[in-house]
């Protein structure tokens, strides 16, 4: 008895998170074929006529397409030199010994403990110190810098998961640290490469705080501030926002949906107790 009523508050409470965070995804959708009319009148319900020109307006805008690129170039370049730089350093802290290890290890950690914007202004004085501002290097090497903390986390786990005896036989074949890492930790490593991979992805390309300190010119705006272009001085299109919006989440969530099983193994399989 107790344990069905175990799972049945189990079973409440994931409803329960999972509406709230469904419930606005679901109204952002539906809103997106409303007009402006209509979403002032009927914010919760079905639209009274589908306005399916909202989405035909938003592929006919001007730098659209350029502002997908923008988000791509970012969302790669963050990702692979993030996936590269947080593996080889958990590689390290996983599996070699060395003076003042545990230090390093909690010393990038603590960077997850402060919010990004609270180190804005600085990071802005250091790019402009290095010529940077306008370009895209502006905005993807912030974000791994700020990545990189969690994405180590994640890989050390996964790292230590290995056994020590694989690196044992492979060092009595010749094997030095570079090649077990390359030849064989890699191939082994898949979930989590994943799963680090989805989350700085999806980071990168819902980031809208960054490249708006980072970028002046319109031609390297990122996906997220194209919202820009449908406020106005005195009001706001809030039909063609969410019109906007959706259109922007709709990649990250496939992205996701497509990864899902690794990210799950990925997660679970740094979760071990040292």
């Amino acid at each position: 008895m107790q344990s069905k009523l175990s799972k049945f508050y189990m079973y409440l409470f994931l409803s329960l998170l999972a509406g709230i965070i469904l419930v606005p995804l679901y109204l952002t959708f539906i809103s997106s074929f409303k007009t402006l009319g209509d979403l002032s009148s009927n914010v919760i319900g079905l639209p009274r006529e589908w306005a399916f020109s909202n989405y035909t307006d938003v592929f006919g805008m001007e730098y659209f397409w350029s502002f997908a690129w923008n988000s791509l170039v970012y969302g790669v370049l963050t990702t692979v030199l993030t996936l590269i730089c947080a593996s080889m350093a958990a590689f390290v802290f996983a599996h070699i010994r060395f003076f003042g290890n545990r230090f390093l290890f909690n010393y990038l950690l603590i960077g997850l403990m402060f919010p990004f914007a609270s180190a804005i202004i600085p990071l802005f004085l250091k790019v402009r110190d290095f010529g940077l501002l306008g370009t895209y290097w502006a905005v993807v090497l912030p974000q791994i810098a700020f990545g990189l903390g969690f994405a180590i986390l994640l890989f050390r786990g996964f790292f230590k998961q290995i056994p020590p005896e694989l690196f044992d036989a492979a060092y009595v074949d010749g094997c030095n640290y570079s090649n077990f890492f390359f030849r064989i930790t890699i191939p082994l490593s898949v979930p989590i490469f994943s799963t680090v991979a989805v989350v700085t992805f999806v980071t990168s390309w819902n980031n809208y705080l960054l490249p708006l300190i980072m970028v002046s010119n319109e031609e390297l705006y990122p996906w997220p501030m194209g919202i820009m272009f449908f406020r106005g001085e005195y009001d706001t299109d809030w039909s063609m926002v969410l019109t906007y919006v959706s259109l922007t989440l709709i990649p990250a969530i496939v992205f996701f949906l497509l990864a899902q099983k690794y990210i799950i193994a990925g997660l679970t399989g740094g979760a071990v107790k040292e």
